[in-house]
C-alpha cells in the first residue's frame, strides 16, 4: 500500500476504480453543483432551463410528460412550472387531448430566456470537462447514454 501524504489522496482514486458507481455519483454531484451555479448566473435554474429547452424542441406538453422525460420528480416539476409561469416564461392551458391535464406552453419571454441561457452552455461544458479530450467527451456521452 502506498504511504499517505494527504488524507484521501490515495484512497479515493482506488475506490473509484473498484466502485464506478461511487465515482459516478461524486462526479455527478460536482457537475450538478457547477451547472446550478452557472445556471443561476444567467437567471435560470437547471430544471427551468431543461423545461424551456424541451418545450422549445417538442412543443407544448403536460407537466407529467416533462417530469417523466426530464427525470424530474413530479412535485419538483410543479414548483418549476409555477415559477416559470409566474415569470411569464410559460403558460398552462387545458390540454385539448386530455381535459384533466394542462399543457405547458413556451412563451416569447421563455424563448428569449432560453436563448440567453443556451449561450452559456458551450463554455460551461468546455470548462467542466476540460480534463477530457474531445474523443473522451464523446465516449463519456455514449457510455452515459447506455446507462440511462
Amino acid at each position: 500500500m502506498s504511504p499517505r501524504t494527504d488524507r484521501g489522496t490515495v484512497y479515493f482514486p482506488r475506490l473509484a476504480v473498484e466502485r464506478p458507481d461511487i465515482a459516478l455519483c461524486r462526479a455527478s454531484t460536482a457537475v450538478a453543483r457547477a451547472a446550478e451555479t452557472r445556471a443561476n448566473e444567467s437567471g435560470i435554474g437547471v430544471g427551468q432551463h431543461l423545461v424551456l429547452k424541451m418545450l422549445a424542441e417538442v412543443g407544448p406538453c403536460s407537466q407529467r410528460v416533462l417530469s417523466d422525460e426530464l427525470r424530474i420528480d413530479r412535485s419538483v416539476m410543479v414548483g418549476i412550472c409555477d415559477g416559470l409561469e409566474g415569470a411569464g416564461h410559460v403558460r398552462r392551458e387545458r390540454d385539448a387531448g386530455d381535459r384533466r391535464a394542462y399543457a405547458v406552453t413556451l412563451t416569447d419571454s421563455g424563448r428569449r430566456l432560453l436563448a440567453r441561457a443556451e449561450e452559456a452552455v458551450p463554455g460551461f461544458l468546455d470548462e467542466t470537462f476540460k480534463a477530457l479530450t474531445s474523443a473522451e467527451r464523446e465516449q463519456l456521452t455514449v457510455l452515459l447514454g447506455k446507462l440511462l
